[in-house]
C-alpha cells in the first residue's frame, strides 16, 4: 500500500497538483483569510493546492468524521485491511480528481479506522503539514461553536453534542516555519430542509466575506433543494472559483460579479447531461477561455476541464 500510495501522490502532484498551485499564484493573487469549501467530503487536498494561505478552511459533507483508533491495538490483519481501504478512498480522487460518493458511503463506514478523519491526516501529511492540535466539534443553531469533551470522532454521548446538527473537527496545524491553521470539516447536510437549522451557515457568516470554492458538488446547487446554501455563497463570498457542477451562470448578477472562464465547457457528463447550461457554453466561446494544463471535475480529462472565477464588484 505505501509503495503505491506513493506513486500516486507522486503522480499527482507532478500533473495536477503543481499546476494547481501555479494556477494560483497566477489568478488567485488576492486571497481572503477563510476558504469555504461546501460539497468537499475530505478533500483538504484541492483546497489546500487553490488556496494555500487561507488561515480557515471550512469544509463540510455527508461523511462521517470518523474515528483513528490506537493501531498498536489492532491486528495485523485489521490494520492491513483498514490501510487497503484507506487506499480504496483515495483513489478516485487522485485518479480523477474527486471522490465517487456511493463508493464513499461503504468505503468510509467500515472498519476500525474510517471516515473522513484518516483521509485528512493523510493529505495534511502528504502536503507537508504538521498537526498541533485536534478536537471534535458541534454547533449549536445560532452557529456557536461547541469544543466537545469526548475522543475525536466518537458518536455523541451528550444531549448538547446530540442536538448538534453539525458535528464534526477541528484541526489547528501549520506548513514548515508558517503560521498555524485551521481546518474544520463538518459531517452535515446542506439541504434546505437542514442547513435551516444546523448553526452552520451561522458559523461561516461569522468567519467574514470568505473565498469559495466548488468542485464536482453533483449539481446540487442547481436545484431548488439547496437555495439556502447557494444564496449563502453569492451573499457572503468576495470570490467563487468553481466547475461548472457549481452555482449556475444564471444566478450571477452580471452588475456584481466580473466572470473569467478558463479551459473548455463541453457540458456535464453523462449522469447529469440535464444540468447543461448554454449560456455558459456562449461565455466560454465569446470571451476565449483561458486554457487549463490541469484537469479537474468530473470532466476530468485535461482538455475537457472548466473552471469560473466569479470575483465580486467592490461596492460603490
Amino acid at each position: 500500500m505505501r509503495a503505491i500510495s506513493i506513486q500516486f501522490f507522486a503522480r499527482v502532484d507532478s500533473n495536477t497538483l503543481s499546476r494547481i498551485r501555479a494556477f494560483s499564484r497566477e489568478h488567485l493573487p488576492d486571497k481572503r483569510e477563510t476558504l469555504l469549501y461546501f460539497f468537499s467530503g475530505p478533500d483538504f487536498l484541492f483546497a489546500t493546492s487553490f488556496f494555500p494561505t487561507a488561515s480557515t478552511y471550512v469544509l463540510a459533507g455527508l461523511e462521517p468524521v470518523g474515528s483513528i483508533p490506537q493501531l498498536t491495538s489492532l491486528s495485523a490483519t485489521a490494520v492491513e485491511g483498514s490501510l487497503r481501504s484507506l487506499e480504496n478512498s483515495l483513489g478516485s480522487l487522485l485518479s480523477f480528481s474527486f471522490f465517487i460518493t456511493k463508493n464513499m458511503k461503504t468505503q468510509l463506514s467500515d472498519g476500525p479506522v474510517y471516515g473522513t478523519l484518516p483521509i485528512l491526516y493523510v493529505f495534511l501529511a502528504r502536503t507537508g503539514n504538521t498537526i498541533h492540535d485536534v478536537a471534535s466539534v458541534g454547533l449549536d443553531e445560532k452557529g456557536n461553536i461547541q469544543v466537545l469533551d469526548e475522543p475525536v470522532g466518537a458518536t455523541a454521548t451528550n444531549q448538547k453534542a446530540i442536538r448538534s446538527a453539525a458535528r464534526g473537527i477541528r484541526i489547528v496545524f501549520s506548513h514548515e516555519n508558517g503560521p498555524r491553521q485551521t481546518l474544520y470539516y463538518f459531517s452535515t447536510n446542506l439541504a434546505d430542509s437542514s442547513v435551516a437549522r444546523s448553526g452552520f451557515l451561522a458559523f461561516c457568516e461569522r468567519l467574514g466575506p470568505a473565498d469559495s470554492f466548488i468542485k464536482s458538488a453533483s449539481y446540487l446547487l442547481h436545484g431548488s433543494g439547496f437555495g439556502r446554501a447557494r444564496v449563502f455563497l453569492l451573499n457572503h463570498s468576495a470570490v467563487i472559483l468553481q466547475d461548472d457542477s457549481g452555482i449556475p451562470l444564471a444566478f450571477f448578477d452580471s452588475k456584481n460579479w466580473r466572470l473569467q472562464a478558463f479551459g473548455r465547457y463541453v457540458g456535464p457528463i453523462s449522469e447529469f447531461g440535464h444540468r447543461g447550461q448554454p449560456e455558459l457554453a456562449q461565455l466560454f466561446y465569446k470571451t476565449n477561455a483561458v486554457p487549463l494544463d490541469f484537469g479537474i471535475g468530473y470532466r476530468w480529462r485535461r482538455n475537457e476541464s472548466n473552471l469560473l472565477l466569479a470575483v465580486k464588484a467592490a461596492p460603490n
